[in-house]
């Protein structure tokens, strides 16, 4: 799960909502236009879509050992 953190936040890691990658994913995912995304409007999805997030991050680990066997 870190890892895809780490990867996703390439170049922008102390200011993840700059990332033009999570911009785009936050986009597709709930539909707030990518050039409003502020650190208030990220901390706010963040809140808000946690549990889902954190699902995410789960299924790509566990995609991730599949993968790799």
């Amino acid at each position: 799960m870190l890892r895809f953190l780490w990867i996703a936040t390439r170049g922008y890691r102390l200011r993840p909502w700059d990332s033009p990658y999570l911009r785009w994913r936050i986009e597709t995912y709930s539909g707030i236009p990518a050039e409003s995304i502020t650190r208030p409007v990220f901390s706010q999805f963040l809140r808000r879509e946690w549990k889902s997030l954190l699902q995410y991050l789960l299924w790509v680990r566990s995609m991730r050992r599949l993968y790799l066997r």
